[in-house]
């Protein structure tokens, strides 16, 4: 779990520095940065998970 949590930490990662990159660039392109977003936003969610079940919440 620990292996697919960094895996998916390094292109989140990743993923943030080609938007930027495509931002930056003159004639950025909407759909792929939209896309790019997307998968962003799913791995974000898959990284919760993990990081949930790796880091349970301790009731107090």
């Amino acid at each position: 779990m620990r292996k697919r949590l960094a895996i998916l930490l390094i292109e989140h990662r990743d993923l943030d520095a080609a938007i930027d990159a495509l931002t930056a660039a003159g004639t950025p392109d909407q759909l792929q940065i939209a896309r790019m977003k997307k998968r962003k936003l799913k791995l974000k969610d898959q990284i919760a998970l993990i990081e949930d079940y790796l880091i349970p919440d301790i009731i107090a």
